[in-house]
């Protein structure tokens, strides 16, 4: 059972405004940018699996196997923290037992946080927030109130990470030099055609620590895509 202790650290971090493969088993450092960092959470608790399909120049791509997770409605919000916050502790209740099933469930790593970022600084962007269910929850994931599960297929994703404690102003920053780093890959044009499929998820931010780790913090930049387009680019 994960301790009660780390959960509430899950819970201080979104409070605060602030897969397996293993390529390589360095731990970040604050201030790097890497790729093909295994996070230390999922040395504690249970993440999703995926194989490395390649490992490029600042992006990483990955295939991740069939999942669920359980996800809130879009949250408008002008903040990327406060939306994260505002998701998180809906999940937090869920996971904690106000489901249907009355159930606890384990803490998972990484909460993610999927954006569709607005066209303007002071216009609002769309968030979901989405906890991975524990494999011995996936199969019949327990319903609630104003959440809903999102049913993965084999889904791709260019992968960037980051350190430290992620604010507002970091996301767009590491959105911009993931997509940059694919333009001169193969990946390009079939990460675009994903995000101009599913306009309501641009990107997604992924966040494995608890707020008690002040070093070797891993999070990620996904950009969603298929992998018929890569072939048909």
């Amino acid at each position: 059972m994960a301790s009660n202790l780390f959960k509430l650290c899950c819970l201080i971090l979104f409070l605060s405004s602030s897969s397996q493969s293993v390529l390589c088993l360095r731990l970040i450092k604050d201030g790097e940018r890497s790729v093909g960092v295994f996070p230390p959470t999922c040395d504690r608790i249970e993440c999703p699996k995926y194989d490395v399909i390649e490992v490029g120049n600042g992006f990483e791509i990955r295939r991740y196997n069939s999942s669920m997770w359980t996800s809130t409605s879009p949250i408008d919000d002008i903040s990327f923290v406060e939306a994260t916050r505002t998701g998180f502790l809906q999940l937090f209740d869920y996971i904690q037992g106000k489901n249907e099933y009355k159930q606890k469930i384990e803490m998972t790593a990484p909460v993610i946080t999927q954006v569709s970022p607005s066209d303007g600084p002071f216009c609002a962007s769309s968030f979901t927030i989405s906890f991975y269910l524990p494999s011995i929850n996936q199969a019949d994931p327990p319903p609630a109130q104003d959440l809903h599960v999102q049913k993965w297929t084999l889904k791709y994703a260019a992968v960037r990470q980051f350190s430290g404690f992620v604010s507002d102003s970091d996301i767009g920053k590491e959105a911009a030099a993931l997509h940059a780093s694919l333009k001169a890959s193969g990946w390009s044009a079939a990460v675009d055609k994903g995000q101009a499929a599913d306009p309501t998820s641009v990107y997604t931010v992924a966040q494995y620590n608890s707020p008690f780790e002040f070093s070797n913090r891993v999070n990620e930049i996904w950009m969603m895509f298929d992998m018929k387009d890569v072939y048909a680019a």
